[in-house]
């Protein structure tokens, strides 16, 4: 098996890009505070506490970008055309088919309140499209 082509410094800006959308969505003036209540989180626990949570979320970040770069260059290849376009239209793609399903699903079993689905689902529709620019923008070396 072949790995696709993947430009590993936009998979780097891309990770970190998800912190800082993550960061902006969960602030206490945007989100944050009716996603605290939703989701029955203590925004006022120690700050210590969100390290282990911070490393699991750049690492599956990394994750992320990693898959979603390798699948908008195979999806690129497939059907050519932009790349830009190809790295967007594959992250709504996968977003809708895995990340949104999934969210949908598993919600519906723990009963939790669908305005907290819906903000958690648009959070990682955000994330993932903003992965997607800058992956699109920055494709491989060799591609376009």
């Amino acid at each position: 098996m072949t790995i696709p082509e993947i430009n590993y410094w936009a998979v780097l800006l891309a990770t970190a890009s998800s912190m800082v959308v993550g960061s902006i969505w969960y602030a206490p003036r945007v989100f944050g505070t009716r996603w605290a209540a939703l989701a029955k989180v203590d925004m006022d626990r120690p700050a210590a506490t969100a390290l282990w949570p911070i490393i699991t979320t750049v690492i599956v970040s990394f994750v992320t970008a990693w898959v979603l770069a390798g699948a908008a260059t195979i999806a690129w290849h497939f059907s050519g055309g932009g790349y830009l376009w190809a790295a967007v239209a594959t992250s709504v793609i996968l977003w809708a088919g895995f990340t949104a399903a999934r969210f949908i699903t598993h919600d519906a079993f723990e009963g939790r309140p669908t305005s907290l689905t819906v903000m958690n689902i648009a959070h990682e529709l955000v994330t993932v499209a903003v992965m997607a620019v800058i992956i699109g923008v920055w494709p491989p070396a060799g591609t376009v």
